[in-house]
């Protein structure tokens, strides 16, 4: 993981620290909520609570980080979609895995609102990196001709973010998948390559 402005390289071993904090408090988070405990979070990575402490001095700084961190992982495999899949594929994908990310760190994102702001410089960064990637696939997808030109991605967004509400119902995931396939055969409408 980079280190944010202002903040000095950490030496090998404290940013492998680091990362495996990262790991598990993320695992944590998702089975726990965000009143997972820290000492449990802690041993799990194989360090201490001082450790956990100097990394991350409050359960609000962790779960900031935890955050930022998994919206960096999102963002940054849409790299690796679009390198790997047609631009078609690779949006989709990412919209599958947009809903999930956001139907599971719904909890943990109204938290940090409530202590930062929702005006904060985290979500100010995270709507930003989040808004250039989906231009990104939704400007490959429409070069491609294989969805429709006056798609933009505030719009698309919105709409994604309607589809995490089933997100408190069970077996939720399946739904969400079809209404994203719903959701996608709609930008495929009048696209040039199938008209």
């Amino acid at each position: 993981m980079s280190t944010m402005p202002g903040e000095r390289p950490l030496r090998a071993d404290a940013r492998r620290n680091r990362d495996k904090l990262l790991t598990v408090a993320t695992a944590a988070f998702a089975e726990h909520g965000i009143d997972a405990s820290l000492e449990d979070i802690a041993r799990q990575a194989g360090v201490g609570i001082g450790t956990l402490y100097r990394h991350f001095p409050t359960r609000d700084c962790l779960m900031e980080s935890v955050y930022r961190h998994q919206v960096e992982l999102l963002c940054d495999a849409a790299d690796e979609l679009v390198a790997t899949m047609d631009p078609d594929a690779a949006l989709e994908t990412w919209m599958e895995r947009f809903v999930e990310y956001v139907a599971t760190k719904r909890g943990m994102a109204m938290a940090l609102k409530s202590v930062i702001g929702k005006d904060s410089d985290l979500f100010a960064y995270v709507h930003g990196r989040i808004r250039t990637t989906v231009s990104m696939l939704l400007d490959n997808a429409v070069q491609a001709g294989a969805i429709r030109a006056d798609v933009q991605a505030p719009d698309l967004l919105k709409a994604l973010s309607g589809i995490c509400l089933v997100s408190d119902q069970p077996g939720w995931q399946d739904q969400a998948r079809r209404l994203v396939g719903l959701l996608h055969d709609g930008l495929r409408y009048r696209a040039p390559a199938t008209t």
